[in-house]
């Protein structure tokens, strides 16, 4: 990073120093962060949503009758086990370990789809029992803040095998590392709101 020293001659005259612009590394790594606070926001605003709507079933089924905790349970802890794999991704990439980066991904990969087979599971068993997203106010915030959720993971599961196939053919090259760094933060991210909906949507939603 150049530095420019701009000085008057005249006593007493102050010293600017000018910093050009900050790095690649640094520049993507606020950018990204950027993203997954927005995503929070709108995360945020469907948890209020989903709270606000809890018990507007319009007559029909509430969460105690709907979820099944056992199988919510299975779920979760494959996206636990899943950013427990991908950190060991990382660290791989870090050691730049190509065998064991790609071994960590595949089963970050396996969890992830295990997670989602589940899920979609779910939400078939429960529109085949005529609860689906248009049967009241309750499930359409249900679909809705569940629903975004998985389609964050399966989008994260398509950058995952990009970044494997990257890895492949071209290696651990910086911009490919702070690519893999930007995945592990969404990842991880994707886990933390699960957490979240794993508490309010079905612990506090049975409990209605």
């Amino acid at each position: 990073m150049s530095t420019v020293a701009l000085t008057d001659t005249h006593p007493g005259a102050a010293i600017r120093d000018w910093a050009g612009p900050a790095s690649r590394r640094i520049v993507t790594g606020y950018g990204f962060w950027i993203f997954i606070l927005s995503d929070m926001i709108m995360f945020s605003a469907f948890f209020a949503t989903y709270a606000v709507l809890l018990g507007q079933t319009a007559g029909g089924p509430s969460g105690r009758e709907l979820f099944d905790l056992k199988n919510v349970a299975i779920e979760t802890g494959f996206l636990l086990a899943s950013s427990f794999t991908c950190g060991l991704a990382s660290i791989a990439a870090d050691t730049r370990s190509t065998i064991w980066f790609q071994l960590a991904m595949a089963v970050t990969c396996a969890f992830g789809l295990g997670f989602l087979t589940i899920e979609g599971n779910e939400f078939a068993s429960l529109v085949a029992r005529g609860a689906g997203p248009t049967r009241s106010a309750f499930l359409s915030a249900f679909f809705t803040l569940v629903g975004c959720h998985g389609l964050h993971v399966s989008a994260g599961l398509l950058w995952l095998l990009t970044m494997m196939a990257q890895v492949f053919a071209k290696g651990f090259r910086a911009d490919i590392r702070r690519r893999i760094l930007c995945f592990a933060l969404f990842w991880h991210a994707l886990d933390i709101i699960w957490i979240a909906v794993f508490t309010v949507v079905y612990l506090i939603g049975s409990a209605k």
